[in-house]
């Protein structure tokens, strides 16, 4: 069995509504692909579009983030703040809770290890 995978070069999947519980500013809606699943190791990575807005966040998994498009603020509640544009990369911990913004429309690939 061979342990390579071609991704493929798109995904479709539908835009949801941030859940109004979570929704501070805005009416953002993001759209998450799904482009590669490791079940047995947890491991998953794909793309996400989101439009303007913020919300609340909190991660119990670790992510893995390359910008491709747009702009955003991730801030922790203990106010650490990452400003990311296209290029930008960064890594969320577990355990990490805060507020997503998104001041223009963006597109992010991720990995994630849950």
């Amino acid at each position: 069995m061979t342990r390579l995978v071609l991704l493929p070069r798109a995904g479709t999947a539908q835009w949801e509504d941030v859940p109004a519980e979570k929704l501070l500013e805005g009416a953002p809606k993001t759209r998450t692909i799904v482009l590669y699943e490791y079940a047995a190791r947890n491991l998953s990575a794909g793309e996400w579009e989101a439009s303007r807005g913020k919300w609340r966040i909190a991660y119990t998994e670790w992510e893995y983030v390359h910008m491709v498009s747009g702009a955003c603020v991730v801030e922790g509640d203990d106010g650490r703040r990452i400003e990311a544009g296209p290029g930008d990369r960064f890594v969320i911990e577990p355990g990490f809770t805060g507020t997503w913004e998104v001041l223009s429309p963006m597109r992010k690939m991720w990995v994630v290890h849950d």
